[in-house]
């Protein structure tokens, strides 16, 4: 199991080399300093020496890869590659457009982040299996008829309209939690409570309907006609045999998306004002804060990475017929 993980980390730095020199390319080589000091500045304050200065207060005036007129080693690490791109692997991402330290920054609103998504996350999985447990004990009735039209229309509609619908209702209407914001400590709880609400929702239509599809699978198997021949109720089989031997493919879905909670949800976050990191990468966007949605970028491939390798020892865990190796 050491020896899998060491190699998969192994194989993961080509990937996160390639992504970072992918990112630097489109910040720095298809869209120039000269034009990101344009957007930033604006129209009227544009002027060459404007853009110049622009430039030296954020290291940009330096060569892209190679300093010639540096000597000794400065030669590649007096160079904008070096500052910006490689010193992310030791995560060290620098300060943001306003002098804020990009890494504290993440820190300080991965809390809000996760306030969100870990009750969404645990709360959407447990009501999306169950859901579609139901409907795979009653299939093949209306109650199964009416849940998967009920499960196609929610995922049909944008989740927009939940947010905004539910906004709407449960906080101008029935005025029983905040439109928006967010308070530390316990007091955030009332600021959370419809953000989550909105956010499972708008999940379980697409997630029950997905697992009622690898139940349904499932229980067509010889295991189970061997089980129920032996006499076991159908709520044994379901969650004894059917459930447990269809945790591989729901793993692999899962497993992948947790890492990701640290991202934050960018729209949720957003329309609600909690000041997460996905608030936190629109807000850079909006302010073309180049630093801030390079780290962002880096940290999300980083993640991606993680989840795909608690995806493959997640597989250990539940079938012991797998081995990696």
């Amino acid at each position: 199991m050491f020896a899998y993980i060491v190699r998969r980390l192994l194989y993961a730095l080509p990937i996160l080399i390639g992504v970072n020199l992918i990112t630097f390319a489109l910040f720095f080589v298809v869209n120039s300093p000269d034009d990101m000091a344009r957007m930033h500045l604006g129209v009227k304050r544009v002027t060459p020496e404007a853009i110049e200065r622009w430039k030296a207060e954020r290291g940009y005036d330096r060569p892209l890869f190679v300093n010639t007129q540096a000597s000794g080693r400065e030669k590649l690490t007096d160079t904008i590659f070096f500052d910006e791109s490689l010193r992310m692997f030791a995560f060290d991402f620098g300060r943001a457009d306003d002098g804020r330290d990009i890494a504290q920054e993440i820190r300080d609103r991965m809390r809000p982040s996760l306030a969100i998504a870990l009750p969404t996350f645990v709360l959407g999985l447990f009501v999306s299996v169950s859901f579609a447990l139901m409907l795979v004990f009653f299939r093949a009735s209306y109650l199964d008829f009416w849940g998967v039209v009920l499960c196609v229309a929610m995922m049909s509609i944008s989740s927009l309209f939940y947010i905004i619908g539910g906004q709407w209702l449960v906080s101008k209407v029935w005025a029983l939690v905040p439109i928006s914001g967010y308070a530390p400590g316990l007091d955030a709880a009332r600021f959370l409570v419809l953000p989550v609400l909105i956010s499972i929702v708008a999940g379980v239509g697409a997630n029950a309907r997905w697992y009622r599809t690898i139940f349904l699978e499932e229980i067509s198997k010889d295991y189970v006609r061997t089980a129920r021949a032996k006499g076991l109720s159908e709520l044994a089989v379901l969650f004894r045999h059917v459930l447990k031997n269809a945790m591989i493919p729901i793993l692999t879905g899962v497993v992948v998306v947790i890492p990701l909670l640290f991202m934050g949800s960018l729209i949720v976050e957003s329309f609600f004002g909690i000041p997460g990191l996905g608030s936190y990468t629109i807000d850079a966007i909006n302010a073309q804060d180049f630093a801030v949605v390079r780290a962002m970028v880096f940290i999300g491939s980083v993640l991606y990475i993680v989840g795909l390798l608690l995806t493959d020892i997640s597989y250990t865990l539940v079938d012991p017929r797998v081995r990696l190796e």
